[in-house]
């Protein structure tokens, strides 16, 4: 008997740290995150990832109890690139999730390979309009916005301001088409011109001539990232800013504003929408912006909200499962909650998994410093959410 009682001592220890160190607890999680990281793009994706990293910084690396890594990779603003980078972050890197993306042609290449592969989707940016209505799926969650919803909200904007006559300009791709779309489903003017113009336009030279001739109220522009500042230099430069009120989606950001500021591109007083402002008075964002600007040096913009709200979305799911996300029906439901301080304030999930929210009106201005920001104006539009939402039949 004396020999035995070591052995299953023994194997008691054993097995309690076996049981105290299961595979579930063991592992680490990872979020594989697609953003642009080279290219004129990069402005945007290097906001996104700042804010991921800086949610990261405020949680501790801690989800559930686990550590958390995010892998980053960069899509090269291309959708092929985008889809083999997703690929390998799901089936060489095996991440748990993934989340990102700023481009709806990108995210349209590479969401059913994360959806097939029976992931979470978290979108930060592109709000591709087709997964707000048919193509709605359990397991893809929007941070942002239907790519429409803003644009509506701009629209709503303008006819506030009392615009009767409008020209529209946009970048021609999938978000664009749907950014215009919200602009004329909301706004009651006449739509006097239109231009879709292709992502290596540099010259809009044709396009301020054909706005002269057309003597519209306001011009409405969705030119993101690097195209907003090379637009508004050439919309200055043919004198249209002394003549014809500037609108812009998505064209003017804190990320761009001070290449605006530099360049001597004036875009102070113009408007716009958002469902986010710097200037939102709330502890969370307050500690946010004021976090952001001492680790990056410079003011976040929205793309820079929106992936710390994805990273703190994807928390509250993690916690609810104690960082078991294989119990995928308890996480999702947890998800749909949408229970976290979000710094837009107002944050809800329909059915579609796109948020609810209202949007607010933000004008540019110089301020105390001497520095160009926006500045929160007003709510524009209340409980706001995809358009297409009826068509989710999930």
């Amino acid at each position: 008997m004396t020999r035995v009682i070591p052995k299953i001592l023994g194997l008691t220890v054993a097995a309690a740290m076996m049981a105290s160190v299961s595979p579930v607890q063991a592992k680490d999680l990872t979020i594989g995150f697609i953003t642009t990281l080279t290219t004129p793009a990069a402005l945007i994706g290097k906001q996104m990832k700042a804010g991921a990293e800086l949610a990261m910084d405020h949680i501790g690396h801690k989800m559930g109890g686990k550590n958390v890594k995010i892998l980053f990779e960069d899509d090269g603003f291309n959708p092929k690139i985008g889809k083999q980078k997703t690929e390998k972050l799901i089936k060489k890197d095996k991440v748990d999730m993934m989340a990102g993306y700023i481009w709806s042609h990108v995210l349209g290449a590479s969401a059913p390979v994360v959806l097939k592969a029976n992931k979470f989707l978290f979108v930060s940016n592109a709000g591709h309009s087709i997964y707000s209505g048919k193509k709605c799926h359990k397991n893809y969650f929007n941070v942002s916005w239907e790519n429409s919803q803003n644009a509506s909200a701009t629209g709503e904007l303008l006819n506030q301001k009392g615009v009767k006559k409008l020209y529209i300009l946009s970048l021609n791709y999938a978000a664009g088409k749907q950014v215009v779309g919200g602009i004329e489903r909301t706004y009651k003017g006449n739509v006097v011109g239109k231009d879709f113009v292709p992502m290596s336009h540099k010259d809009w030279s044709a396009e301020l001539t054909k706005i002269k001739a057309a003597k519209p109220d306001a011009v409405i522009a969705f030119y993101p990232g690097s195209w907003g500042p090379k637009f508004f230099g050439q919309y200055n430069q043919a004198g249209l800013n002394k003549t014809t009120p500037l609108y812009h989606v998505f064209s003017v950001d804190m990320g761009n504003l001070p290449i605006f500021q530099k360049n001597g591109l004036n875009v102070v007083n113009t408007l716009q929408t958002a469902q986010w402002s710097p200037d939102f008075d709330t502890p969370h964002n307050k500690k946010f912006v004021r976090d952001f600007k001492k680790k990056y040096k410079m003011m976040p913009n929205t793309f820079a909200s929106q992936a710390y709200e994805t990273i703190m979305l994807i928390k509250s799911g993690v916690d609810a499962v104690n960082g078991d996300v294989s119990k995928m029906d308890k996480m999702r439901a947890a998800l749909e909650k949408a229970d976290f301080k979000a710094l837009r304030g107002t944050f809800k999930y329909g059915k579609e998994h796109f948020p609810i929210q209202d949007f607010v009106a933000r004008e540019v201005v110089a301020g105390s410093d001497g520095k160009w920001t926006l500045v929160s104006r007003g709510t524009v539009l209340k409980n706001s959410r995809a358009y297409n939402y009826k068509d989710c039949k999930r």
